[in-house]
């Protein structure tokens, strides 16, 4: 018999982990002493070896446990469909090491096709891995962040542009996307009066936009865009919006017709382009 720790350190899953494991009815101990430590056997280790190649291919903890727990549970089926996810992977894999052979022989390849958001998405995978009990404590279950990243991957292609353009590249945007998430998790959500936030925003661009003919480059209207750049940035309670993200707004204000047509309706005919040009000196 082996304790939690043992266990722990056999496998590589933490003790927490673990425990939460029991916890959800997923894996139990064989045996809890009087004490309460948790005992588990070979044959146990068998069980949480069965979980663990489930979850590293990217079945929900929920799944897991229809598949443990349902003997109807269509297993080959279910491993069938993984089996063509990786090798979809495998070949994306084998597509680039084909590209990196071209390079390396000299060959003038334009084709940007293979870079994508893997890294991205491949954090996230990880991130879901080692946080799974932050993840679960925080919502409910592991469905809601696999929702989440569900609709991401149907944008890849919008969200990849706007990764570079906010961040400089995919790699920066896959390592604070990461940071973003574990500080989230951190954070206490109910204590964040979201209404408080919206109206001193509202109010403090009211303030800039109280008189549109001054010149954006004044002490004063700069002085007004300081305070409300200061407002957001602490407002989002210490999350990276990357380094690009107001000269990125600035040019939003100033040409995205969905951000023209909002300011303008709520702080006056020509408050977008007003807020763009003042960001736009802000920031050089």
């Amino acid at each position: 018999m082996r304790t939690v720790k043992q266990v722990s350190s056999l496998t590589g899953v933490s003790v927490r982990t673990l425990q939460f494991y029991d916890e959800i009815g997923l894996f139990k101990p064989t045996e809890v002493t009087d004490a309460g430590y948790r005992l588990y056997d070979d044959a146990s280790l068998e069980i949480l070896q069965q979980i663990l190649f489930f979850k590293e291919l990217d079945f929900t903890l929920k799944e897991i446990k229809e598949i443990m727990d349902n003997p109807k549970f269509d297993k080959r089926e279910a491993l069938k469909k993984q089996r063509a996810f990786i090798q979809m992977k495998r070949d994306r894999l084998n597509g680039l090491l084909i590209l990196l052979e071209k390079l390396e022989k000299g060959e003038h390849i334009m084709s940007f096709e293979k870079f994508d958001m893997v890294d991205y998405f491949n954090a996230l995978d990880e991130f879901k891995k080692t946080y799974t009990y932050e993840i679960v404590k925080k919502f409910g279950d592991t469905e809601k962040f696999d929702e989440m990243v569900n609709e991401l991957r149907s944008n890849e292609s919008q969200l990849s542009q706007l990764a570079v353009k906010q961040y400089g590249s995919l790699e920066k945007f896959a390592d604070v996307s990461k940071k973003n998430l574990e500080k989230y998790l951190q954070m206490d959500l109910e204590a964040i009066d979201v209404e408080e936030l919206i109206k001193k925003t509202d109010y403090l661009t009211r303030k800039l936009t109280e008189d549109l003919s001054e010149d954006v480059s004044s002490e004063e209207v700069q002085k007004k865009v300081g305070k409300l750049i200061d407002w957001c940035n602490e407002s989002n309670n210490g999350l990276s919006l990357g380094e690009h993200y107001w000269p990125l707004m600035a040019e939003n204000y100033l040409t995205n017709p969905i951000f023209i047509n909002v300011n303008d309706k709520k702080y006056g005919e020509g408050a977008s382009v007003f807020i763009g040009r003042a960001l736009k000196v802000y920031f050089g």
